[in-house]
């Protein structure tokens, strides 16, 4: 007796990240929203009744790409910051987001953000902004995975007055969607050294508790460490290190400064770093040591950045981009082959998330989060190796499907849950309402 299934994806090759080789001719088999079956088309066609079938010739199936930090509630404000210095870029970027960001605002650019990311093969991102209750329903709507940051901060915040009421909101959101299938939750926070030191402490505690990940930029500029040892008597690192919280519970953002104690001490404590190439290479921070870093086995994602995505959500281009600027600063074209910057753009952001038992990998048992990408199409074919051809030459151009908890969100037959056109309205209409003069609550 055949065994029912809701959807059978069939793809020329599939990637499942774990094991890093690729499988030929294989089908993914889903059932109420998780991965049954990882196994050989025949095989599959022969134990499956499927309620239906996706077949796709050209094709590599890997996991959902996973964007370990954006702030999507900054869409709209792509290109307004561009030719600014990163200062300058700030103070406009936080002007912007006082004026004009609320409810709905914010609604409309986590709706275009999710819209972008998903049609790029990203199933699952996280979020940093200080909007995290919209952010999560707005991903519930369009059906999209989010890991929302719980803002933490001792000074006020759209989301909250003070430390002690950052922390009371934060807990009620993480009680809510405590056991969501698609919403998770971890503690964010903008800098290690504005935080004082109870702050720290009574994060530990919540963060040891909940087993929570907590994400924060580690060593992402000369100022950023100078400025914690002037104020705090440290460095970010050792600082989080003297107060628990270097452990693998934490995520550290950037790592562009990184010494090679930084990356011993970040092996040693199974920190995962998160790598963000784009943003740290516009922002001129520099370039973090991922190649020493690997080399030391420690796991690390990529993400497109907080800054608005002038540059596009495009995790694949992040991926190769790791990749590029880790050969030439190691001078080893090897430092990261092609199946370990599919890693960092899956598993690697996973385990930034602490989702990585869910998500991640093409393994039976995990939510069937799944990116389709068509190698037919110029520049990929000819190749031999079709992961090296999709990281080396793929884009966010070559996604032609994904699948969110066995849904498919994107691609033909999908059940989309954007209208594009209107969704381009509205961005251009909040642009409009920007250019034209002060936001909302600027006015009040």
């Amino acid at each position: 007796l055949m065994e029912s299934i809701d959807t059978l994806v069939v793809a020329r090759w599939i990637a499942p990240v774990e094991p890093a080789a690729v499988l030929h001719r294989h089908a993914v088999a889903i059932r109420n929203g998780r991965i049954v079956a990882v196994l050989p088309e025949a095989e599959a066609r022969a134990r499956f009744a499927a309620r239906e079938t996706v077949q796709r010739e050209h094709h590599v199936v890997t996991p959902g790409l996973v964007d370990a930090c954006v702030d999507v509630t900054r869409s709209p404000f792509r290109g307004l910051e561009s030719g600014l210095a990163p200062d300058a870029r700030d103070a406009r970027l936080a002007a912007l987001e006082l004026a004009w960001l609320g409810p709905e605002a914010v609604r409309d650019a986590t709706s275009l953000a999710i819209a972008e990311m998903t049609a790029a093969g990203t199933t699952c991102f996280g979020d940093t902004s200080v909007y995290p209750d919209v952010v999560a329903a707005t991903a519930i709507d369009a059906g999209v995975r989010a890991a929302v940051g719980l803002p933490i901060s001792d000074r006020a915040t759209a989301w909250a007055a003070d430390a002690g009421e950052h922390f009371d909101r934060s807990l009620a959101l993480h009680d809510e969607y405590r056991d969501h299938p698609l919403v998770s939750t971890l503690f964010v926070a903008r800098s290690v050294a504005a935080l004082d030191d109870r702050t720290l402490q009574r994060l530990k505690v919540l963060v040891d508790q909940l087993d929570m990940p907590f994400l924060v930029p580690l060593h992402e500029s000369i100022d950023a460490i100078a400025t914690c040892r002037r104020e705090r008597g440290a460095s970010p690192r050792s600082r989080l290190e003297r107060l628990g919280l270097a452990n693998a519970s934490l995520a550290a953002a950037h790592a562009t400064h990184f010494a090679a104690d930084d990356v011993a001490a970040a092996a040693s404590a199974a920190l995962r770093i998160v790598h963000t190439p784009t943003f740290d290479l516009d922002r001129g921070h520099g370039i973090a040591p991922v190649g020493a870093l690997l080399e030391a086995g420690v796991e690390i994602a990529v993400a497109t950045g907080r800054d608005p995505p002038t540059y596009g959500y495009d995790l694949l281009a992040q991926a190769r981009l790791a990749a590029l600027l880790a050969a030439g600063t190691r001078g080893d074209a090897a430092a990261v082959r092609p199946d370990a910057a599919l890693r960092m753009a899956t598993l690697g952001g996973a385990a930034a998330l602490g989702l990585d038992d869910e998500i991640g990998t093409l393994a039976p048992g995990k939510w069937a989060d799944l990116a389709c990408f068509d190698l037919a199409r110029l520049p990929a074919t000819p190749f031999d190796d079709p992961v090296a051809a999709l990281v080396r030459a793929g884009g966010r151009d070559f996604a032609t499907d994904t699948w969110i908890a066995g849904r498919h969100a994107h691609g033909a037959g999908a059940t989309g849950r954007f209208d594009a056109a209107e969704l381009a309205r509205r961005a251009n209409e909040w642009r409009r309402r920007m250019l034209a003069g002060p936001g909302p609550a600027a006015r009040e």
